[in-house]
């Protein structure tokens, strides 16, 4: 299956699960709306003024600007003046602040011409002669109506939208359960990355997959459970397998879905549930198993580092955002210049590392990260993008067109 070909069939089977919980607002960055979220006051929920000046009636206008006005008080935001403006009055405010009653406009503080002050303390305030073609007041709902849908179901919870809830007198919410996610590394070679490097036999390499994946599902909804190392044994696998399958929503594996003797997950998947397929026409990327055991989702990634990344960027991370509530997506795709050659051979589409330049103006330049070596970790350092090579190109140019994936959108 293509790359395209195999998202669309995980979408078409994946719907978000059906629990969901009322939290307060402050625990709810990063979750999913489960339910419409509606203003619960009107935002600004009084009349309020847009900016520095002084609050009169209209019709005091003509007489502001011969005989001047008399200053009866100050509206500061959050210290309103209450009393109605009377004829020839005028009241200095402040933006945000609330205009009071019987004023219909604010002339703004530059416009002021001449302040007098009396001997018994009263202020009158002259205006430089000008047209008047804005009032600057924010009418009640000017930004939000009382009762306006502010997030629909399936809305991510971010730290703006959380905002504007926040202003509009919303303090709790419904969201979409977390999503259980266990994560299994597979084969006998695998220690944890705390033991000491003199302590690693001969053969032996660090896990590093599963580190890396419970960091990259660290943005999600997601309640990731580690579970450890399988070994090169297929009743083990069968029982660790069923096990999680009963405590997760999703099952994580990196490694043991290709074809070799050691390479159980696939067939324990078929045996213990559904296989939906287990080989992608990708690279990197080819061995992945995907399917379910009972109601928990399982994808069996493969066990290379970069491949075990890239499956993880481009099908699961999406595929969890589903579960979690939310639409994936489609894959941002920006065309860029390739500035170094790069070899690919046709038959399989190539997602290579690589860091592009440019800014709005200039058309971006990308190049590659170097051997592009499914077990070298290191071409993700530096890399801010994927550079997608069809499946039915040969080797590019300096100078070829490409699309670049960049990392920034892919881990979000």
């Amino acid at each position: 299956m293509d790359l395209e070909e195999a998202r669309a069939a995980l979408f078409a089977q994946l719907a978000p699960i059906s629990r969901t919980e009322v939290i307060p607002l402050s625990e709810a960055s990063g979750r999913v709306s489960a339910a419409g979220i509606k203003a619960q006051l009107a935002l600004p929920p009084f009349r309020a003024s847009a900016m520095d000046g002084y609050a009169l009636a209209r019709q005091d206008f003509k007489q502001a600007k011969d005989t001047g006005l008399s200053v009866v008080g100050q509206s500061l935001a959050g210290h309103p003046f209450v009393d109605p403006i009377r004829l020839g009055q005028c009241v200095r405010i402040f933006t945000g602040a609330v205009v009071p009653p019987g004023a219909d406009l604010i002339l703004l503080q530059e416009r002021l011409a001449e302040t007098i002050t009396a001997t018994d303390g009263s202020v009158t305030v002259r205006f430089e002669q000008h047209d008047v073609d804005e009032d600057y007041i924010r009418p009640v709902g000017n930004d939000v109506q009382l009762n306006q849908v502010l997030a629909e179901p399936g809305d991510l919870l971010t730290a703006l939208r959380l905002g504007s809830l926040a202003a509009a007198g919303v303090n709790t919410v419904e969201v979409y359960g977390r999503v259980t996610v266990g994560i299994f590394s597979s084969g006998d070679e695998l220690k944890d990355p705390s033991t000491p490097p003199d302590q690693l036999a001969l053969g032996e390499i660090y896990d590093s997959n599963a580190f890396t994946l419970a960091n990259l599902l660290e943005r999600l909804p997601v309640q990731v459970v580690e579970l450890g190392r399988l070994p090169d044994e297929p009743s083990v696998v069968r029982q660790a397998l069923a096990d999680g399958a009963k405590r997760c929503d999703m099952l994580i594996t990196s490694g043991g879905v290709s074809v070799g003797d050691a390479d159980f997950i696939g067939a324990t998947i078929a045996e213990l549930g559904d296989l939906a397929f287990w080989r992608l026409n990708l690279k990197p990327g080819k061995p992945l198993a995907f399917g379910s055991i009972g109601d928990c989702w399982i994808f069996g990634l493969p066990g290379n580092p970069v491949s075990t990344i890239v499956t993880c960027l481009l099908l699961v991370m999406p595929s969890l955002k589903r579960l979690c509530g939310t639409d994936p997506q489609p894959i941002l795709k920006i065309p860029a210049t390739l500035s170094s050659p790069l070899s690919h051979r046709p038959g399989r589409a190539e997602y290579q590392r690589g860091i592009y330049s440019g800014g709005p103006s200039d058309s971006l330049t990308v190049r590659h990260t170097g051997d592009q070596g499914s077990n070298r970790l290191s071409t993700f350092a530096g890399a801010n993008c994927l550079i997608e090579v069809p499946k039915d190109s040969g080797d590019l140019a300096s100078g070829a067109g490409v699309n670049v994936l960049p990392l920034s959108d892919l881990l979000d």
